[in-house]
């Protein structure tokens, strides 16, 4: 982006980064087996909504390649929106290997069709003495912990210590203030 660009408001957004998408994978083995979360078998991606033929196309790209996927992997998945117009690609997998394979498959159709930058980001649900949540934010290219609590209040000490504990095992976002809450998620 130029001088002139950024003077007259025209700004690119960022592209998703899908990089350290996989890293949840072993950082999986470590919340069961150190602390006790084990992931529920659900999963989804946020997409920023659009209106488009194009993006009608890459739905129903992603509906035929998930459709696949059920018969090979056994994922099940819908495609739905939220109270605030977020798409969201649910998935439902005992396999937790499965649901990251399918998630990265989801998002890389979307930047083939050129929608990389509407990818908000991947979710990944986890019980143990309470429900977690591990957020990949694909604008930032790294993760961070969301723990509801009552009504829409955050558990923000249990995210400090899972951020503390996890630090190692995958690309947490330092600046805890882009830690946004997914309320209303259909997950």
């Amino acid at each position: 982006m130029g001088f002139l660009d950024s003077i007259l408001g025209k700004t690119k957004l960022p592209e998703a980064k899908t990089d350290k998408l996989f890293a949840i994978s072993t950082a999986a083995v470590t919340l069961e087996t150190s602390l006790g979360y084990r992931s529920d078998g659900k999963a989804a991606v946020c997409i920023k909504p659009m209106e488009s033929s194009r993006y009608d196309a890459a739905r129903s790209e992603i509906e035929d390649l998930l459709k696949l996927s059920v018969k090979e992997t056994g994922t099940d998945y819908r495609i739905e929106k939220d109270e605030y117009n977020y798409v969201w690609v649910l998935l439902t997998d005992p396999d937790f290997e499965d649901l990251v394979t399918n998630i990265q498959m989801v998002c890389q159709v979307l930047m083939e069709q050129g929608f990389g930058t509407q990818i908000l980001a991947a979710v990944f649900r986890f019980r143990g003495e309470d429900v977690i949540y591990w957020i990949y934010s694909f604008k930032l290219g790294s993760y961070y912990p969301f723990v509801p609590g009552n009504g829409r209040q955050r558990d923000t000490s249990r995210e400090f210590r899972l951020k503390a504990l996890m630090d190692k095992e995958i690309p947490i976002e330092k600046d805890e203030s882009r830690w946004y809450p997914m309320w209303g998620m259909p997950l």
